[in-house]
């Protein structure tokens, strides 16, 4: 069983930077992948990024275009995603998940475990 919380999320302009931090419970934490979805009102729930359970690879979905950065530090049960050059089309309610596999991937229903989301808001 894991337990992720999302923290990081507020109000910012467009072209700010934001940090959203997932923090998980339990000790084997180093045994899941990890990703990020995010769903905007309205909208179905889309990938973001993922991370393998080491942290050596990453998975973005197109939009992010190099603005976006997933890492971990399995030490501190954290993943965190730096989105940077933010859009008002990036506002929505970002979720992670985790799988207990090595790799992650882009399919919300591969997820076993979600957190409660965090919301971000981008404004013009």
């Amino acid at each position: 069983q894991v337990l992720l919380v999302e923290s990081g999320g507020g109000l910012v302009q467009a072209g700010d930077s934001l940090r959203l931090s997932c923090a998980a419970s339990g000790r084997t934490f180093s045994s899941y992948a990890v990703a990020w979805f995010r769903q905007a009102p309205g909208k179905e729930r889309e990938f973001v990024a993922a991370i393998s359970r080491s942290g050596g690879s990453t998975y973005y979905a197109d939009f992010t275009k190099g603005r976006f950065a997933i890492s971990r530090d399995n030490a501190k049960n954290t993943v965190w995603l730096q989105m940077s050059s933010l859009k008002p089309e990036d506002t929505g309610n970002y979720y992670c998940a985790a799988v207990g596999t090595t790799y992650p991937t882009r399919k919300e229903g591969n997820y076993d475990f979600w957190g409660q989301g965090t919301q971000v808001t981008v404004s013009s």
